[in-house]
């Protein structure tokens, strides 16, 4: 796919921003990412929504009898949750690296039709085997989704901006869970048995279907990069471009190989702190495959327990967006993890602990706000921590995600119907993954403090030893090579805490 045939700002653009009064500037560029937000955070939380509908639709099918009517026994249904994650975790890193080269506004969209015709087919399926096959190509075409949603985000924003829009993106996905379990309530009641299809085949067939429609809206809505975005004026993809390079270093228009962005992502020691923070969450997070199952362990009637399972979402999804907010506006990453994990943590606790049902519904609730709340401000610590170049960024994105979601892959057999309705193993293993979470988000705080000290001292260095056109091009950037390679930096970066 070709890149947007437009006029990237040039060196007079960028010297007309410099000249302009700081005021006017600063009114500007606020009208600028009012605008970006409202072109793309909508589209951006409908599809997420829809990503996580179909990809969570099965949980809620095996309410509506999935499981009988396609004779799965044992740990089946376990293995049709994780194979989705064998094929998502297949071509997270590829994708990333083709979506740098590619228009996003063609190529999300177009992804995002494909797996909603491959959700809608699970109508189809009549045994086991057809529904694995179903669920392996499900994953391996949503995978370019969150990881390239992500990556266009962090070629929008600032890193002060990030962790809100994150979260705001992120918050779609928890939504979903709670929308599930309404159209799943909704289809069972009203469809169940029409022109004699079970309701669970409906569910597909209407989420499915709703996803195709929605992506090629998408395509006609979505932004590519600052620089080539044919809705923006010259003055405001000048405006857009520089905002990113002045505040975290990072140079969209600049492009390098894509091979050398993924050794160096591979080769930074922080990639893997962050992909180890990220596992952590997401292995004790896989317990929302199986909220409606938890949740139908109070015994009420199905279209009951679909209903129930919508509050924990919507508290999750709330908490989620303060989490964030407060996250950016005092610029602070690692204990907006902590804090919230940590009361994951005691969520996962209280429900090992009774089976009472009013306490192990509140620690549905601590569990999915402990975990999501403070989920999405580790993704936006990825991109604040590793700006540029852009290659190496968007491999990070996908090298921390799809580590993450290898979790996905075994821990759904954390849940065999013969450890409920306690889930005793599950809960206790997701409070150590907490605890592991915040061990590694401390020790990733101090790496990235010794690293800020090591830049401090790189500038000092290169003021004092530099003279005359030499200080003042040092004065502006700083090279700072690591075990991930050379990095140009702007001067006064420094890491986000």
């Amino acid at each position: 796919m070709a890149r947007n045939q437009v006029s990237q700002p040039s060196v007079e653009d960028f010297d007309a921003l410099d000249s302009m009064n700081p005021v006017e500037y600063a009114k500007k560029e606020k009208k600028l990412v009012r605008k970006i937000d409202i072109r793309l955070m909508p589209c951006l939380i409908l599809m997420i929504i829809l990503n996580y509908l179909d990809r969570n639709a099965l949980a809620n099918a095996r309410v509506q009898g999935i499981e009988k009517d396609l004779g799965l026994e044992g740990d089946q249904f376990n293995t049709c949750i994780s194979v989705l994650f064998a094929g998502y975790i297949a071509l997270q890193i590829p994708s990333n690296a083709i979506i740098t080269r590619t228009r996003p506004s063609l190529y999300l969209p177009f992804c995002m039709a494909i797996w909603g015709i491959v959700s809608s087919m699970t109508a189809l399926v009549q045994n086991f085997t057809g529904l694995v096959l179903v669920r392996f190509f499900l994953g391996f075409v949503e995978a370019p989704y969150f990881p390239g949603a992500l990556f266009l985000l962090s070629s929008w924003y600032t890193r002060e901006e990030l962790a809100l829009r994150t979260s705001i993106l992120y918050a779609g996905s928890l939504l979903s869970g709670g929308f599930g379990g309404l159209v799943g309530a909704g289809v069972q009641s009203g469809l169940n048995g029409a022109r004699g299809i079970a309701s669970w085949r409906w569910l597909f067939i209407i989420e499915g279907s709703i996803t195709v429609f929605v992506s090629i809206c998408a395509a006609f809505i979505i932004p590519d990069f600052p620089h080539t975005t044919k809705w923006l004026s010259q003055e405001e993809r000048a405006i857009a471009t520089k905002r990113l390079q002045h505040t975290s270093g990072s140079h969209d228009t600049e492009r390098g190989p894509l091979l050398g962005g993924i050794k160096m992502a591979v080769l930074d020691y922080k990639v893997w702190l962050l992909a180890l923070i990220i596992i952590t969450k997401t292995i004790a997070g896989a317990v929302t495959s199986f909220i409606p199952t938890l949740v139908a362990t109070f015994h009420y009637t199905p279209v009951q327990t679909l209903l129930l399972v919508a509050p924990p979402y919507v508290f999750a999804t709330l908490i989620a967006l303060l989490i964030s907010r407060s996250s950016d506006k005092h610029s602070e990453r690692a204990f907006h993890i902590i804090v919230p994990i940590f009361f994951g943590m005691a969520g996962f606790i209280i429900v090992a602990a009774t089976e009472v049902l009013g306490a192990r519904y509140l620690g549905l609730f601590l569990g999915l706000a402990g975990v999501y709340g403070s989920y999405n401000v580790a993704l936006a610590w990825i991109s604040s921590t590793l700006p540029r170049p852009v290659e190496k960024r968007a491999a990070a994105i996908a090298i921390v995600n799809t580590v993450g979601n290898i979790a996905q892959i075994y821990s759904p057999y954390m849940y065999p119907s013969s450890d409920g309705p306690r889930y005793l193993s599950a809960m206790i293993a997701n409070a150590i993954f907490c605890l592991a979470c915040i061990v590694t988000t401390l020790f990733l705080r101090w790496c990235l403090m010794r690293e800020n000290v090591k830049l401090e001292v790189l500038e000092v260095r290169d003021a004092v030893g530099q003279e005359g056109e030499k200080e003042v091009e040092a004065m502006e950037e700083i090279v700072d090579v690591g075990r991930g390679g050379e990095v140009v930096l702007r001067r006064g970066f420094r890491y986000v805490l």
